[in-house]
């Protein structure tokens, strides 16, 4: 058996012993938390703003698209939120990162939720020269962001005894062709994250950070650019029952979720 697949056998094992001894989780928890979602135009960080919302939280959302980012928020609001407004940003650049936080102290006085699920994708390529280039853009977005927003908001968790959701992917765990950049940006999401869990501990920081491991989800972008990589019946776990793992994940203060239908596939 490859080293890659008895990785996959001994997470997969290591996860469903949590979940059978784990504690039951009670949505009426979430009822007036202070969160923050990044990615949250679509797919999957637009479900966890609506589920968040269900509960009676108050949210902000955050991507580029400011138009759909608007019918995000009118959803949510929709829905029972407590709660609920945009900032249309670019996590490329940290000034927009530090900006979010201090939004979210400003309108909300603390924070308790702070989920990182933003991307910038670079699927279906082989590496190559003409990669080069977009690797630090990669970097910028699905790394040093994270750790930014993660540092810049680590006063508020501290006060709040709060929580860090960070969504990652199988891709961080396991090397996968076509997806070089993608996956070092991943991997590099486990190895500062599982650091900083130790950092918070040291500095008697009751802050918990929960690390998701997701595969192949039924999203438009994501069928779309895996398009000759995966088998279409992967894609068979949905956006919203994915949200909804992060969100009870994350507030169950849980250290790995290892969620996707589709694994039993590969």
């Amino acid at each position: 058996m490859s080293f890659s697949k008895v990785l996959l056998v001994a997470t997969i094992g290591a996860v469903l012993i949590a979940f059978i001894f784990r504690d039951k989780f009670d949505p009426a928890s979430i009822k007036g938390k202070r969160v923050i979602v990044t990615g949250a135009s679509t797919g999957i960080g637009e479900q966890m703003a609506y589920w968040y919302c269900k509960q009676g939280a108050r949210v902000v959302v955050t991507a580029r698209r400011e138009a759909v980012l608007q019918q995000v928020v009118e959803k949510c609001k929709d829905l029972g939120a407590k709660e609920a407004f945009y900032m249309p940003l670019d996590m490329g650049r940290l000034n927009d990162t530090e900006a979010l936080v201090k939004e979210a102290e400003k309108r909300f006085g603390g924070l308790d939720f702070l989920i990182l699920n933003h991307i910038y994708s670079n699927y279906n390529h082989l590496w190559g020269v003409d990669q080069i280039d977009r690797l630090q853009k990669i970097i910028d977005v699905n790394f040093r962001a994270y750790v930014a927003l993660a540092t810049y908001a680590t006063p508020m968790l501290a006060e709040s005894k709060g929580s860090i959701g960070v969504v990652s992917s199988v891709a961080g765990l396991i090397p996968a062709p076509l997806y070089p950049s993608y996956s070092a940006s991943k991997f590099a999401l486990h190895g500062f994250f599982g650091s900083l869990r130790h950092d918070f501990h040291f500095q008697q920081m009751d802050i918990s950070i929960t690390e998701h491991i997701i595969g192949p989800i039924n999203t438009t972008n994501a069928v779309k650019f895996s398009k000759g990589i995966f088998k279409p019946e992967m894609f068979s776990t949905t956006a919203e029952d994915t949200a909804y793992r992060i969100l009870e994940g994350t507030a169950m203060r849980e250290r790995i979720v290892f969620f996707q239908d589709g694994f039993s596939r590969l």
